[in-house]
């Protein structure tokens, strides 16, 4: 059996009727040739046009891509004004605002010409109604200004073929740059390119350690590609969301299925959840520290309240003890006397607070061995699918 990648495909038989002991070409696997999809960065499933239907282009999986209405099934108050500000995606996560003109009717998924600078850019609509306006009120934006761009108009059919076409030469646009800021000797790289919708801007987005002067290499690209160069530099955790990968839980990227933000992550995190101090742990694909390390850290400060200071010795007639670890969920402490440190033993949060408050008022208990409490062993993992641990005949 060939062990490369495809799909299986239907066997012929027919051959096997001379010879009914030949198997061999049974299951025969070739591999899949899918068509390169250039919009599959842009949340597209295949290239769009004018003459489908806009959600099996558009919304054909659950992604960054897209924004979720969930105020899609309220009715509107019967002449209540249509908010005119609608959500306009682009290639990956890059997102922004334009004001709609009132006599166009925009839904999710159309393709439609905004503003640019220069010129006009297309994109798809990923969210209107009322959802934008409490997105926008979360960022305390004011819905009045003139600063958003407009909408032009829905996408025409040759707006479309120049889209399409824009978006066919990205990659081979990004090969040729980076071959020129390797000549240039330039040290960065540039990551990816995003070409303006009416083929007259290209944006290339770049990361780089130390600051880069790379107005020759404007010049030499602005020649070759007969474009408007706009160069923007972008973080770690930014490319890594734009190349995507696997990480070490074994599922697709946070930043590559769903996050479009990143927020600052710092060793507080780990320390509060317990977590050892291993970079190589604590890291993802991109060196930086795990964007996880957020998901569970408000959780984890608020089972912390009312947890007395480590710092704190409890004073016993056999001798002082100090704090050697914590369970943060159980609501355990550990000490061990300073003759003694290997000695380990648990006490409940509420009962550490209660010595500590008898030592400030002079009472000294006899020793902490009366007030431990024995951590229930946790169980053996159990498959909440009824199978069996591939380990279970070990002990027999």
């Amino acid at each position: 059996m060939d062990k490369s990648e495809g799909i299986p495909v239907t066997p012929d038989n027919t051959h096997l009727q001379d010879n009914p002991a030949d198997d061999s070409d049974i299951f025969e696997f070739k591999p899949a040739k899918l068509p390169y999809n250039p919009f599959l960065s842009r949340g597209c499933c295949q290239l769009p046009n004018l003459y489908q239907k806009n959600e099996t282009v558009f919304q054909h999986r659950c992604s960054k891509y897209d924004s979720f209405d969930w105020l899609n099934q309220i009715p509107t108050v019967p002449g209540d004004v249509t908010f005119d500000l609608v959500e306009v995606r682009f290639k990956n996560s890059r997102k922004d605002y334009y004001r709609a003109p009132h006599e166009l009717e925009l839904s999710v998924g159309d393709t439609v010409a905004v503003e640019a600078s220069p010129g006009h850019d297309i994109g798809i609509v990923s969210m209107v109604g009322e959802m934008v306006r409490f997105h926008l009120r979360k960022k305390t934006a004011r819905f009045a200004t003139d600063e958003y761009k407009k909408i032009y108009r829905k996408a025409r059919l040759t707006d479309i073929e120049k889209w399409i076409s824009a978006v066919e030469a990205e990659n081979s646009v990004m090969f040729r740059s980076r071959t020129y800021a390797e000549r240039s000797g330039l040290s960065m790289k540039i990551n990816d390119v995003e070409i303006q919708g009416d083929y007259t801007k290209a944006i290339f987005y770049y990361t780089a350690d130390d600051r880069v002067d790379f107005r020759e290499l404007i010049k030499l690209m602005a020649e070759e590609f007969k474009l408007r160069i706009e160069m923007r530099q972008i973080g770690a955790r930014q490319e890594a969301s734009r190349l995507g990968g696997i990480g070490s839980c074994g599922r697709e990227l946070c930043c590559t299925t769903w996050m479009s933000d990143f927020k600052s992550v710092t060793t507080t995190a780990a320390r509060v959840q317990q977590l050892s101090l291993n970079p190589q742990k604590l890291a993802g694909q991109c060196g930086k520290l795990k964007c996880c390390l957020n998901y569970e850290y408000d959780t984890y400060l608020d089972a912390q309240k009312g947890f007395p200071s480590t710092e704190i010795k409890i004073k016993t007639k056999r001798g002082d003890a100090v704090h050697m670890k914590t369970d943060i969920l159980q609501k355990m402490m550990w000490y061990s006397y300073l003759t003694d440190l290997s000695n380990q033993m648990s006490i409940p949060v509420a009962t550490v607070i209660d010595l500590i408050e008898q030592n400030k008022k002079g009472i000294i208990p006899e020793k902490l061995e009366d007030f431990t409490k024995t951590v229930e062993k946790k169980s053996v993992f159990e498959n909440g699918a009824g199978q069996d641990d591939l380990t279970r005949f070990d002990n027999m």
